[in-house]
C-alpha cells in the first residue's frame, strides 16, 4: 500500500483529503507544519508528498528544498496562489506538480494516481534488513535467520522504526505519538513492555540498545 505525508496546517482540509486518499486506498499520514513534517520523516519513508506553501514556522517550499537534498520522492504543492515566481520557484525545487485548493477532492486524487504511475509508485523501502533480522513491509512479516518469527502489529512497527533509524535515538515519545496517537502519552510502560516481548523473540539477534531515559537505537555493527 502506497503512503502519502500530507502537509498542511488546516485542520478541516487535512482532514478532508486525508480521508479521500484513504478511501482511495493509500496509507496517510498528516502533519500540522513542517517542523513535525521533518520529525516524521526522520523515521518513515513515503511514495508521495503533499505540501501545502503557506505553512507556519516553515513555508512549503524550505521544507521542499529540505525534502530535495535527501530524496526525489514526488511533491504535490498545494496552493491559494498561483503567482508565477511561486511556480518557478517550485519548478525549480522539482514540485511534481502545483494544484489550487480550489479543485475537488476526487481530482486531487487522480493527480496523485497519476503522478505515482509514472514515478513507479515505490520509493519506501519494501524490506529491512539487520543483524540477520529481516522485515517485510508488504507482509508484515519478520524473519530470524531464515526463520518466520511471529510479531504483534505494533511490535513490527516499534522495531521497524527502530531499524530505519540507522543507529539514531528513537524517543520514548515519538513512538508513543506515531504508533498510539498519544492514546497512552503520559505512560512510557506500554513501549517499554513491547520492547521487552520484541527483545525475547529477537533472542541471540537482540540489537535494541536502551538510551536510559530518552528511548531505543539499534546497535551499530
Amino acid at each position: 500500500m502506497k503512503q502519502i505525508l500530507i502537509v498542511e496546517d488546516n485542520k478541516d482540509y487535512q482532514e478532508l483529503l486525508e480521508n479521500y486518499l484513504s478511501n482511495a486506498g493509500f496509507t496517510v499520514v498528516a502533519a500540522d507544519d513542517a517542523l513535525e513534517a521533518i520529525d516524521i520523516m526522520e523515521y518513515k519513508e513515503f511514495d508521495l508528498i503533499i505540501l501545502d506553501i503557506m505553512l507556519p514556522k516553515i513555508d512549503g517550499f524550505t521544507l521542499c528544498e529540505l525534502i530535495r537534498r535527501k530524496s526525489d520522492v514526488p511533491v504535490v504543492m498545494l496552493t491559494a496562489r498561483f503567482a508565477e515566481e511561486d511556480q518557478k520557484r517550485g519548478y525549480e525545487l522539482k514540485v511534481d506538480e502545483y494544484v489550487s485548493k480550489t479543485v475537488s477532492m476526487p481530482i486531487i486524487v487522480n493527480k496523485v494516481e497519476a503522478i505515482l504511475r509514472r514515478s513507479g509508485g515505490t520509493t519506501a523501502e519494501e524490506s529491512l534488513s539487520f543483524n540477520g533480522v529481516v522485515l517485510d513491509s508488504n507482509t508484515h512479516t519478520v524473519s530470524i535467520d531464515g526463520a518466520a518469527v511471529d510479531f504483534t502489529l505494533k511490535e513490527f512497527e516499534i522495531l521497524s522504526l527502530i531499524m530505519k533509524a540507522k543507529g539514531a535515538v528513537v524517543t520514548r515519545k515519538s513512538l508513543l505519538s506515531k504508533l498510539w496517537d498519544y492514546e497512552y502519552y503520559d505512560d512510557s510502560r506500554i513501549v517499554d513492555t513491547h520492547i521487552k516481548n520484541i527483545r525475547k523473540k529477537l533472542g541471540e539477534r537482540d540489537f535494541i540498545v536502551t538510551v536510559r531515559g530518552i528511548g531505543y537505537k539499534a546497535a551499530i555493527l
